[in-house]
This record gives C-alpha cells, sequence and structure tokens, in this order.
C-alpha cells in the first residue's frame, strides 16, 4: 500500500474580523482543534470606529488543508472576509525584531558592524549592550539573530509577520 503524502506550503492569511472580545480565541482555537499549527500571527484595528480588525496569519498546510482552513474560518460569525494573500498573488511581508546583544571590545564591534550591514538600528546603548531594531522578511532577522549570537546575543522579541498584497486594491 503506497500513501501519498501531500506537499505542504506556506500560506499567509489576513482575516477580517468585529473587534470584539472572544475572536482571537475563537480563531486560535479552530486552528488547535484540528492540529493546525499558526507560526505567526498578528493583529491590528484597521477602521477609524475601532470595530474591524486585520489577523493576519501565517501557517502550512496541503492545498486541500489550505482549503478547508479558509472555509472553516469563513464560517466563523464574526469573520467578513479570509484572503490567501499567498494564492492571490503578489504581496509584501515584513516582521520587525528588537534584538539585545551585550559585549565588549571586537564583540561590540562586530555587532555594530553587522547591525550596519543588515539596516539594523541602535534603538538603545549601554556600555556594555545594545537593543538594535531590525525590520524584513523572515529570512533576514532569522539570519540576522544567528550571526549576533556570536557576538553576545541576550535576547530576542519579534512581532511577527505582517502582510499585504500588492498593486491598488485591498485583499
Amino acid at each position: 500500500m503506497h500513501i501519498k503524502q501531500e506537499q505542504q506550503e506556506r500560506h499567509t492569511l489576513a482575516v477580517i474580523v468585529d473587534n470584539e472580545a472572544g475572536v482571537l480565541a475563537r480563531i486560535a482555537g479552530l486552528f488547535t482543534a484540528r492540529g493546525y499549527n499558526i507560526e505567526s500571527l498578528t493583529v491590528t484595528d484597521i477602521s477609524e470606529d475601532d470595530l474591524i480588525s486585520r489577523i493576519t496569519i501565517v501557517t502550512s498546510a496541503s492545498a486541500p488543508m489550505m482549503e478547508q482552513i479558509i472555509a472553516q474560518l469563513e464560517r466563523l460569525v464574526p469573520v467578513h472576509k479570509v484572503v490567501d494573500l499567498t494564492a492571490l498573488g503578489p504581496h509584501v511581508e515584513r516582521e520587525l525584531a528588537l534584538v539585545k546583544v551585550a559585549g565588549a571590545g571586537d564583540h561590540r564591534i562586530e555587532a555594530l558592524r553587522l547591525a550596519d550591514v543588515y539596516r539594523a538600528r541602535v534603538v538603545d546603548a549601554t556600555t556594555t549592550s545594545f537593543v538594535f531594531e531590525v525590520t524584513g522578511g523572515s529570512d533576514k532577522i532569522d539570519t540576522f539573530v544567528s550571526l549576533m549570537r556570536e557576538v553576545g546575543l541576550v535576547e530576542v522579541a519579534r512581532t511577527g509577520i505582517v502582510a499585504i498584497s500588492r498593486g491598488k486594491d485591498a485583499a
């Protein structure tokens, strides 16, 4: 017997919802109950009257599984719209990280040099440490954090991915 393994692909979803208590828990619960993993999750208010929010979710799934996730999300009452930005086409994704590095001497100089290469900004500095702000794609942030491990990484805080479709139309 041969079992066919479906190819998993990373997807970025934009979910427009009512901005009310419990909505995020219901959406996260939908993923948890079905064994889907959320790789990144961000939420922001998108309306002037604070009634609508946008949830950006990054997950990996096969094509049939993604169709099922979208269908289940669309059935939730507070959900107005679900857009698979990955399937829609070109879109922009960014993430922000705060990276704390401690060190002295050559390690301190190397941390500043690497920050310059990665266009990271120093947002806090003491005589023994820096906090860098770096923005970009997840790969860029992963690489920057990896390099900082070698020169005295202390701590990392990341926002999660935010994404928007390219072009003049809303997703």
